[in-house]
């Protein structure tokens, strides 16, 4: 049965729940346990409630429709083969829910448009966060804490994500190598062309001029420090902790011909010494922790000389969620980016006013260019699945990143989390 026919286009907006069979993909029919039980009918209960859009719901003996039709017309099967996704969903919350997708016992038509609804319900989607869910919420945030972004953590976080391979990054990033958000200035740009578009305007934000000491915190696999050796900018400083990392940008700015422009360091940040008249960081600050936050920027205000500017590009938590997140596990911390963790604008702010003399000179939100760059990702991701499995990686590790790809889309369409491209000067005194 295609998931397109569960259900009848025509049925009301109101919930319907009906006796259905759907096969088992993953464990025969069976008894559920109560756990089972109960959070099925939690869940129900919730669907019952839902807003923002339509949820076509299925499990082996039930089947419904809830929400109504949105403005946008979002509308997204949610099916459930397996019935230890209400294990998960009891026991994890909405990290369960994504465990369970990496387990292959539930599947969408639509994942990016499910999760986009789920962020509608933002707040309600929290109550499945409790009872059992909370002890495992407090547990996952406990062993977080004492795995801190210490210089041999923050190395060991690094190379979690970014190490997996240059092959596996090669296969969905477009000839910039960047892995951040683009800025598509028109619909009809490529990825690469926005990408382009991105670094230009870091560089205009940043004012660089060529005969600007330039300091780059987080090289990644060298696009802006090519870009911005392509500017004229000969003294140019970047530094990064993943050693993949640091092996394919060397290997670029070889082949570029700029490797006397350009110093590339595999230095934490905390060690980095010299006077800078810019420093730009790219999508870097999530990986410093809250705990670290004043170090980072007092860091950066040591470096950065009188009359200095400092630009960031960084995903950001917005105010109003910052608080609840930063007592919580989210995803992307327990399967992505162990280590990582969002700072709010406001957190930095007071972060600097602490740390440093720097002054607030401008910020823009690009967010719905983020979402537009991860729906490429994904697309290319999907595109490359044979040479995906090739380079070794398993079914788990694709619904792995294909939950992560939508989940970050879902969240920047909806402005859940938010990307800001931020610049403070230097008093020349």
């Amino acid at each position: 049965m295609s998931s397109s026919t569960l259900l009848s286009q025509e049925s009301a907006a109101r919930p319907l729940v009906t006796e259905k069979a759907v096969p088992q993909r993953r464990s025969e029919p069976g008894r559920r346990s109560w756990l089972q039980q109960m959070a099925r009918r939690k869940l129900l209960r919730w669907l019952e409630e839902v807003i923002g859009g339509e949820v076509r719901y299925a499990d082996r003996d039930a089947t419904g429709e809830f929400g109504a039709a949105a403005p946008d017309r979002l509308r997204a099967d949610w099916i459930v083969d397996d019935d230890r996704f209400f294990s998960h969903l009891a026991t994890g919350g909405s990290v369960g829910i994504a465990e369970s997708y990496l387990c292959g016992q539930w599947r969408s038509d639509d994942l990016t448009a499910l999760l986009q609804i789920l962020c509608r319900n933002m707040a309600r989607t929290n109550e499945a966060d409790s009872g059992m869910a909370a002890l495992a919420r407090w547990g996952r945030r406990l062993l977080h804490g004492w795995d801190g972004n210490t210089r041999d953590g923050s190395r060991r976080h690094i190379a979690a994500h970014y190490d997996l391979s240059n092959e596996f990054f090669s296969l969905f990033l477009d000839p910039t190598w960047m892995y951040s958000s683009a800025y598509f200035e028109r619909d009809d740009m490529t990825l690469e062309e926005a990408s382009t578009a991105k670094l230009q305007r870091i560089c205009d934000m940043l004012e660089l001029k060529p005969q600007d000491r330039l300091l780059e915190i987080g090289t990644g696999w060298g696009g802006f420090a090519l870009h911005a050796a392509g500017q004229g900018v000969r003294d140019l400083t970047t530094t990064t902790i993943s050693q993949a990392q640091f092996d394919k940008a060397q290997e670029r700015f070889a082949a570029a011909g700029v490797s006397d422009q350009i110093q590339l360091m595999n230095a934490d940040y905390r060690d980095l010494t010299g006077q800078y008249d810019k420093i730009v960081s790219i999508e870097m600050v999530e990986a410093v922790g809250e705990k670290y936050l004043d170090d980072y920027f007092r860091q950066c205000a040591r470096l950065l000389k009188p009359g200095g500017r400092l630009v960031l590009q960084a995903i950001v938590m917005p105010e109003e969620r910052y608080d609840a997140y930063r007592r919580s596990i989210d995803f992307i911390q327990a399967y992505i980016f162990p280590g990582g963790f969002l700072p709010s604008i406001s957190a930095m702010q007071s972060s600097i006013g602490r740390t440093s003399n720097l002054r607030l000179q401008a910020l823009e939100d690009i967010s719905p260019h983020y979402a537009t760059t991860l729906a490429h990702w994904r697309q290319r991701f999907f595109d490359s699945l044979e040479d995906v499995r090739r380079l070794g990686f398993d079914d788990r590790f694709i619904r792995m990143w294909e939950y992560y790809l939508c989940y970050c889309e879902a969240a920047f369409r909806e402005k859940a989390v938010r990307v800001v491209q931020i610049a403070w000067d230097k008093p020349n005194y």
